[in-house]
């Protein structure tokens, strides 16, 4: 039966997991724990802790399964879980969330850059080295394309707090760029 979920159709291989077959499971992790697990690691600063976002997360995929109504793409629908349980994760552990003063924003050295400039792994360097807060807030936005009035609902945080911290993250990561790239400013 495990060659009949290894090339199979999402609704075959939904099929399969409602019925508990634990090949349809097998394959449908197989099948998207590798994008899954990018999107995981965007959330969080250590791949130990994307691992656990990624397991939960499946989890409450295959939990879920009953809920998904065939409409959109199945691998959306698993995002949206991923993001979820990685906020969950944050919200969990909310001494991660440690929040820059505007004061210290000024200890970065300030660049231009353009963004279309950037490679995928530097991105990733850039965005670990940022507080989850405002990491969560960039992909939040930036890449998964959520409002402010979502982010705020996702974070328990007010619209204008998401707004005002997705500035802030913008500031940073452009400076952040501008340091790595080994470029400085020069006090006047």
């Amino acid at each position: 039966m495990r060659k009949k979920y290894e090339q199979a159709d999402d609704t075959t291989l939904i099929k399969g997991c409602l019925r508990g077959h634990e090949s349809a499971q097998k394959a449908l992790y197989e099948r998207f724990s590798s994008c899954m697990m990018g999107v995981c690691y965007r959330y969080v600063r250590n791949r130990s802790d994307a691992e656990d976002v990624l397991q939960e997360g499946f989890i409450k995929v295959f939990q879920n399964m009953d809920q998904f109504r065939l409409e959109g793409s199945l691998e959306g629908w698993i995002r949206k879980i991923m993001v979820r349980t990685a906020i969950n994760f944050l919200n969990k552990n909310k001494d991660l969330w440690l929040d820059i003063e505007p004061e210290r924003m000024g200890e970065i050295p300030a660049v231009d850059t353009n963004e279309d400039d950037f490679h995928k792994n530097e991105m990733m360097r850039m965005l670990n080295s940022m507080p989850d807060g405002y990491k969560a807030i960039i992909n939040l936005f930036a890449i998964e394309g959520y409002s402010h009035k979502e982010i705020g609902k996702m974070l328990g945080i007010a619209e204008s707090t998401s707004r005002s911290q997705y500035a802030r993250a913008k500031e940073m990561l452009i400076k952040i760029s501008g340091r790595q790239a080994g470029v400085h400013t020069l006090d006047k």
